[in-house]
C-alpha cells in the first residue's frame, strides 16, 4: 500500500477516537458536577420529591402538591418513593446527586437515620428541604416544614377525655419507633390523658403508620382485652384499619377510635359518626411552604427559616363539615 492509502486508514479511528474523548467532557456525574448543574433536556433545572412512602393516601396527596408546586414555580419535579426503607431512600440519593438535581423536597424515613442522606446533599450542593417529617439535625436540612405535632395531639387528648370520660380502658397505636412524629404525638396525647389515673391504657403498640399492619395489631389486642373503650391512633392510616378490625369483631359502636393526619376517608367517617376525631395536618400547605422555600433559595436568598411550624386543627362532628380535600373543605 502507499503512504498516502496508509495514512488515510489511519485517520478514520484517530478522528474517531477524538470525537469520544470530547463528547465524554460532558458525563462527570462526580458529586462536585452538581454545582454547576444545567438542568434537563427541557432546559428546566429538576427538583427531586424523596417521599417516605407512597402506601398511604395522605402521603401521595403531600408527594402531588410538591411536584405541582414545584412544576408552577417553573422547575421539572420527579417523585421518588423510599417505601418506608432507608436503604431505598439512600439509593434515591444517590441518584438524584448523580443525575443533576438542583434541590430535593424530602419526607424523611427516619429522624436519625436519614441525616446522613442530607448532609450529602449539601456537600453536593443539593439543597434539601424537609416536609412533615423531620430529622434530628439543624445543619443539614436548609428548611424543615413540620406540622407542630405535640400541640395536635394535646387537642385530641382533651377531645378524648371529652368523649371517653374520665375514666375507662384505651388502646395506642404507635406509628414508626424512630419517627420524631411518633414520639411527638403520642407525648401530646398523653400530656392529657395520663392526668386521669382511672384511664388505663392496656395496650401500645406499633403499628409503622400502616392501615393493614394496623387492622393486624388491632385484631390480636381485641383478643386479650375485648372490653376496652377506645383507641388512639399516631395517624389516619391506622385508625381506619383499627376501625376494620373493630368492625369485624363487632366492637365498632363500643370502642370509639381516634386518629391523627386529616385523611379525607377519616373526615367522611368522622361526618358519619364512624370515628371520634382527627387532626388536620395540611400537607397541600406543607408542600407548597416547602416548594416556595426551595424556589427562593435556588434564587440566591438566603434568610430562610430553619424550622417552619404549621398549625394542626382538631377535627370533630361538629366541624367536620368545614374540612375536605385533605384542608379546608372550600381549599383547592
Amino acid at each position: 500500500m502507499s503512504p498516502t492509502k496508509n495514512s488515510k486508514l489511519w485517520a478514520i479511528p484517530l478522528v474517531f477516537s477524538l470525537v469520544i474523548a470530547l463528547s465524554g467532557c460532558n458525563t462527570d456525574t462526580s458529586p462536585t458536577a452538581t454545582n454547576t448543574n444545567v438542568g434537563s433536556a427541557t432546559g428546566k433545572q429538576k427538583v427531586a420529591v424523596i417521599i417516605s412512602t407512597l402506601n398511604n393516601p395522605w402521603f401521595v396527596v403531600l408527594a402531588d402538591s410538591a411536584k405541582e408546586n414545584a412544576t408552577k414555580l417553573g422547575y421539572e419535579a420527579v417523585v421518588f418513593d423510599s417505601q418506608n426503607d432507608p436503604a431505598k431512600e439512600t439509593a434515591h440519593f444517590d441518584n438524584v446527586i448523580a443525575s443533576g438535581y438542583t434541590a430535593v423536597l424530602f419526607n424523611p424515613t427516619d429522624a436519625d437515620g436519614s441525616i446522613a442522606n442530607v448532609r450529602r446533599g449539601k456537600d453536593a450542593n443539593v439543597p434539601v428541604f424537609c416536609m412533615d417529617r423531620e430529622i434530628n439535625a439543624t445543619d443539614a436540612a436548609v428548611s424543615q416544614v413540620l406540622s407542630d405535632n405535640y400541640s395536635g395531639c394535646v387537642a385530641i387528648g382533651q377531645h378524648f377525655v371529652k368523649e371517653v370520660g374520665e375514666s375507662g380502658k384505651y388502646v395506642e397505636l404507635l406509628g414508626l419507633v424512630g419517627d420524631n412524629n411518633t414520639r411527638n404525638r403520642s407525648d401530646g396525647f398523653h400530656s392529657v390523658v395520663d392526668r386521669y389515673p382511672d384511664l388505663k391504657m392496656v395496650a401500645q403498640q406499633s403499628a409503622d403508620f400502616d392501615r393493614a399492619k394496623a387492622l393486624e395489631v388491632m385484631e390480636a389486642i381485641l383478643q386479650a382485652n375485648p372490653d376496652i373503650n377506645a383507641v388512639f391512633c399516631g395517624n389516619d392510616a391506622m385508625a381506619m384499619g383499627a376501625y376494620q378490625a373493630l368492625l369485624a369483631a363487632g366492637k365498632d359502636r363500643q370502642v370509639k377510635v381516634f386518629g391523627f393526619d386529616g385523611a379525607d376517608d377519616v373526615v367522611n367517617m368522622i361526618k358519619e359518626g364512624k370515628i371520634v376525631a382527627t387532626g388536620m395536618q395540611f400537607p397541600k400547605l406543607m408542600a407548597q411552604t416547602a416548594a416556595e422555600s426551595a424556589d427562593k433559595y435556588l434564587k440566591g436568598e438566603r434568610d430562610i427559616p430553619q424550622k417552619v411550624p404549621v398549625a394542626v386543627e382538631l377535627v370533630h362532628q361538629g366541624n367536620a363539615a368545614k374540612y375536605g380535600n385533605f384542608g379546608k373543605a372550600d381549599s383547592e
